[in-house]
């Protein structure tokens, strides 16, 4: 039996394959391998993602998450999930870049790409991460995510920058003022997503010319300061995987194509793309 891990911030999709067929999937709440102790960890899956398992012993477990690169937090993860399930034999400890990589691309060369609350991107040679550009965050890079999108738009706003009724309907529909925004980016946590949270109101907005024109621009910076780093980008398709990516994918399109990129698959979560590559 083979057990994949999809681990966020906010939840973890978990997918368990008897005989490479599904024999479950389930959720549980999210970890940031980065900020958790190993014990930590390790009692979260034991309360949450133990149970689940109802008996299932898993020999293989596949486990990719956001900050699963350092060997430190690498190996906290992989003792955690040894302790709590010992008939793993085999353990795979990878970042969520690999998870979108392999998902989008299988065993083939790409460029694989993650647009979401955060962006970011890499060269894949069909095995492993060659080459990746810094994302740097929302504040420094990030460009095309939600959170960038949320902080170029809530700048606008607040700027005098967008259309008054435009500005009046998004502050009215969020029940938000200046300073209620002020507050949620510079004086509480997870400012990020709070920024990526205004993304919907875009979305249902992306015929206005103001806010097509923000989102193209930020997909636009995506594509030159990222995957135009890559050698031979030109010559290969750029994958995407992500909310921002799925829901956006038409503007997507129109930025790929202005900055000479070759558009390729476009998914909303890695799950069903690494299910097939497991069972490949």
């Amino acid at each position: 039996m083979k057990l994949i891990a999809d681990c966020g911030s906010t939840k973890i999709h978990w997918c368990l394959l008897a005989n490479d067929k599904i024999n479950r999937e389930f959720f549980t709440t999210g970890i940031n391998a980065v900020m958790l102790t190993e014990e930590e960890i390790r009692t979260r899956l034991a309360e949450e993602m133990a149970p689940q398992l109802d008996g299932a012993a898993p020999t293989k477990v596949y486990f990719y998450g956001a900050g699963c690169l350092a060997p430190e937090v690498c190996g906290n993860v992989e003792r955690a999930i040894r302790a709590v399930i010992p008939s793993a034999a085999e353990i795979e400890v990878s970042t969520d870049l690999l998870a979108a990589a392999r998902a989008l691309c299988g065993r083939k060369p790409g460029i694989a790409c993650i647009m979401g609350t955060g962006s970011n991107s890499c060269f894949y040679d069909g095995n492993q991460i060659v080459d990746n550009v810094s994302p740097l965050g929302y504040i420094l890079g990030d460009e095309g995510s939600g959170a960038v999108l949320g902080k170029l738009f809530l700048g606008d706003v607040l700027k005098n920058q967008l259309q008054p009724e435009l500005a009046d309907e998004f502050l009215k529909e969020y029940q938000l003022d200046r300073l209620t925004i002020i507050r949620r980016v510079y004086k509480e946590p997870a400012a990020n997503r709070f920024l990526a949270s205004v993304t919907p109101f875009l979305s249902k907005n992306i015929g206005h010319p103001q806010i097509h024109r923000l989102v193209l621009n930020a997909f636009r910076a995506f594509f030159n300061r990222n995957v135009a780093q890559y050698r031979g980008y030109h010559e290969m398709d750029v994958n995407f995987i992500g909310s921002i990516a799925y829901y956006f994918r038409d503007v997507l399109a129109e930025a790929a194509a202005q900055t000479g990129c070759r558009l390729g698959n476009i998914i909303k979560s890695p799950m069903e793309g690494l299910v097939k590559f497991h069972t490949a």
